[in-house]
């Protein structure tokens, strides 16, 4: 993994934290607390889901199993229709399927990367870095394009963040450092937390009519 994904890795989430606070304050005297925890909680799970399932595939990229690879990926196709639909009541149809455009790009990645890093493919590996830095890009000029509470940068840099985290894993397994892959997961666990945050809480600030 080069140098650029570790820093990602371990330096964007205080960060995006802080975003999601301020968010949390301005947010709180719009909407009702409650229908606003409820969405906040059923973004996380699905976000959490995510990472469950993408962790999964991962793992299947070292097995001849072929059963079990699509019982997976049927896994984690349900899980990012579930994420890209909750935009679906805000912004149209249209918006949710590029967002599942977006989701399945990264998944996609992902997957390229640990296929690569198994079969110890360098030019591949950086062609899956290239193509989840590209995806960053796209989510951030999605995500600002639609909502004026999300900036480019920070939406492009909490799922750069979140590719790196996949990444880091993904190295790890490789590498059999079975001693910091918790730690990975509570990190990863941790930021698809801020990430869901970050989303609901800009729903929350453009769209307080429908959190009364």
């Amino acid at each position: 993994m080069s140098k650029l994904f570790q820093s990602m890795a371990v330096l964007v989430l205080p960060l995006a934290g802080l975003v999601v606070c301020n968010g949390e304050s301005h947010a709180a005297g719009d909407a009702n607390p409650a229908r606003v925890s409820e969405m906040k909680q059923t973004f996380r799970d699905l976000w959490l889901g995510h990472i469950y399932w993408v962790q999964h595939a991962v793992l299947d990229s070292t097995k001849n199993n072929l059963a079990e690879r699509e019982a997976v990926k049927k896994e984690v196709d349900a899980n990012t229709k579930q994420i890209a639909d909750t935009i679906m009541p805000y912004y149209g149809e249209a918006a949710s399927q590029k967002f599942l455009n977006l989701l399945d790009i990264n998944v996609g990645a992902v997957r390229e990367y640990s296929e690569a890093t198994v079969a110890g493919d360098k030019s591949k590996q950086d062609a899956a870095l290239a193509h989840l830095a590209s995806n960053s890009h796209d989510f951030g000029v999605f995500f600002s394009g639609i909502n004026p509470y999300l900036k480019k940068d920070t939406v492009q840099g909490l799922i750069a963040a979140h590719g790196a985290h996949h990444v880091l894993q993904i190295n790890q397994y490789k590498k059999k450092d079975y001693a910091h892959l918790d730690e990975t997961w509570k990190m990863m666990r941790e930021h698809v937390y801020v990430i869901a945050d970050t989303l609901s809480e800009a729903l929350v600030k453009q769209f307080p009519g429908k959190f009364l």
